[in-house]
């Protein structure tokens, strides 16, 4: 599993592609017309939970851990802030995410076959980073895994965290603003495209709702771009 993590690892860039591509692809439905909000409401929630772990998680103690050729690299071992209650929140938020999504999606395909795959595919490379931080930080990771789970949060002395560590949503915007950017699109889309129902299955006013919702995103987007290049925004 370790060797299937690094692979995969190496072309985990290319992973969103092909999971954000396939919340488009035709599907039985999960939930019939007559209850079509249960997709949306449900699918919403737990899309945003998984953001709000996400963005916990890096505004409270951000991990610099990453791929260096190609492989699992870390500075430091980092437990702090929700990392004290989970040893992959990020992949937990994400994993929420496109749970959540493909949900919206109304997809059975999607959450019966693509989610799976993913929780396989991050499952293999969570162990090849765990072989990577063992070797590297020795007894102080293997003290660090009895006592916070893999993937399963921790809630207890979650509420002390919180209250004991300053949350900092400077770095949580510019760490975080492509992925909300994509992953907002995603959301627009596919309540607009999946749910025509929501604009009275009038196309005129749905392409309306579109060019406005990717117009305004991108904006967005466009603006908190140029102002970390130019420097007049940062996480200081």
């Amino acid at each position: 599993m370790v060797a299937i993590g690094n692979f995969f690892f190496r072309h985990r860039n290319w992973l969103f592609i092909v999971f954000y591509a396939a919340l488009f692809l035709p599907s039985p439905t999960l939930f019939p017309a007559t209850v079509d909000l249960w997709s949306i409401g449900i699918g919403l929630t737990v899309t945003i939970v998984g953001q709000l772990v996400r963005g916990l998680t890096i505004g409270l103690a951000y991990i610099v851990r990453g791929g260096k050729e190609g492989k699992p690299y870390a500075e430091g071992l980092v437990t702090e802030g929700i990392f004290r209650h989970c040893r992959n929140p990020l992949y937990v938020g994400n994993i929420l995410m496109l749970l959540g999504v493909g949900i919206l999606a109304n997809s059975l395909y999607y959450v019966a076959i693509m989610i799976p795959l993913f929780l396989f595919i991050y499952q293999a490379i969570v162990l090849a980073e765990e072989d990577f931080l063992r070797n590297k930080f020795g007894s102080g990771f293997d003290a660090y895994c009895k006592d916070v789970n893999r993937w399963w949060p921790k809630i207890s002395g979650l509420s002390s965290t919180l209250s004991s560590m300053s949350f900092n949503w400077k770095r949580w915007i510019l760490k975080e603003h492509t992925t909300q950017f994509i992953w907002l699109i995603g959301i627009a889309l596919l309540l607009l495209i999946n749910h025509p129902n929501l604009t009275g299955n009038n196309p005129e006013c749905r392409n309306t709702w579109l060019i406005g919702s990717l117009s305004g995103l991108t904006a967005v987007y466009v603006l908190i771009r140029f102002l970390k290049k130019t420097g007049r925004f940062s996480a200081e």
